[in-house]
């Protein structure tokens, strides 16, 4: 059953993507902007965030050339923005390689003395995060595994058996709590509310 949960699972799987903060005065940030200024760079950029590809699968999704794409995958990488994840093979016997975004979150500063500290900040909230959506997915799977024994029982025999009015209830049941509100997802969400309850009750 895929949800919210498991895309943010599958999103850590499969990407390394590292927090990046930069200060608008660097050279380091020229680059990066300058990388990030053709239409067509930014749509290569924005696609990888999507699922990581091969050129040849790029050039399909934004339909250009793969001689293009190359052009455009050479400058993010020289700006550090995606980076090399894996290699595939074609049909031919070609070696592919497959790029993912080296950067998530990229953040700027203004004020490069406080950049240090801002790092620090955001390595902690997205720390923070990923053990959460961990936390969340066990939980997702824990209320899974517990649910199914009774949602997914099929040995009722004919109209006649007495479980059989029951099913159409722990069917409902079974989207309720899976469709419409995913566990992991209302554990997740609850997390946050209560951390941002002890941040404002903190700073008062």
């Amino acid at each position: 059953m895929s949800g919210l949960i498991d895309r943010l699972q599958d999103r850590t799987v499969r990407g390394n993507e590292q927090l990046r903060v930069l200060d608008v005065g660097n050279a380091e940030t020229d680059a990066v902007l300058d990388a990030l200024s053709p239409e067509t760079r930014r749509e290569v950029y924005r696609t990888l965030f999507e699922s990581p590809g091969t050129p040849s699968e790029i050039a399909d999704r934004i339909d250009t050339s793969v001689q293009n794409i190359h052009y455009h995958l050479s400058t993010l990488e020289e700006a550090e923005l995606i980076a090399p994840v894996d290699t595939r093979y074609s049909e031919k016997g070609n070696e592919m390689t497959v790029y993912a975004p080296a950067t998530d979150p990229l953040v700027l500063v203004g004020d490069g003395e406080i950049r240090p500290q801002v790092q620090r900040s955001l390595a902690d909230v997205v720390g923070g995060l990923g053990i959460l959506a961990a936390a969340s997915l066990l939980v997702q799977r824990g209320a899974e595994r517990l649910a199914s024994p009774a949602i997914g029982r099929t040995d009722t025999v004919g109209p006649a058996s007495p479980g059989a009015d029951a099913e159409p209830a722990r069917e409902a049941l079974a989207w309720l709590v899976f469709d419409l509100a995913e566990p992991g997802v209302v554990f997740f969400c609850g997390c946050l509310l209560v951390v941002a309850v002890v941040a404002l009750a903190t700073e008062r």
